[in-house]
């Protein structure tokens, strides 16, 4: 079986809470692990997306309006619907399956996560990923 759910590969979240929210690979477990025997992966993804700015709009404004909410989690294969998109967004040092254990590695985590979102949604690159898939 040819290996295609990787690293920095756009993902689509198909069930559970975040369905339909729009995530990346952080790290994939392709035979599973001891707590989940079957395939999976690391992701992280958009909780919130940013909102659409106007020109009228001061620079308060655009600064709220560009502002991301992410999320991350373990999600079974049979679970993700994986696009042709990459994002080049360095998540691997920040995100990791440990920072899921404690709550306050994961806010730290998240926190580091939305930075890397938010920088990467200004420079302007990427933008299908940080548009509200519609459907």
């Amino acid at each position: 079986m040819v290996k295609f759910l990787k690293s920095n590969k756009a993902v689509i979240v198909l069930q559970g809470r975040y369905a339909g929210r729009k995530a990346v690979i952080v790290r994939s477990f392709y035979d599973g692990t001891r707590d989940r025997p079957y395939g999976h992966c690391l992701v992280a993804g958009i909780k919130k997306y940013p909102s659409k700015v106007t020109r009228k709009d001061s620079a308060r404004k655009t600064a709220k309006k560009s502002r991301v909410k992410c999320f991350f989690k373990l999600v079974n294969y049979r679970h993700l619907m994986p696009t042709h998109y990459n994002l080049d967004v360095d998540l691997k040092d920040v995100v990791t399956a440990d920072a899921l254990q404690t709550k306050d590695k994961k806010v730290a985590a998240c926190k580091a996560t939305k930075e890397r979102f938010e920088e990467r949604f200004k420079t302007g690159k990427n933008r299908w990923f940080f548009t509200k898939l519609r459907f």
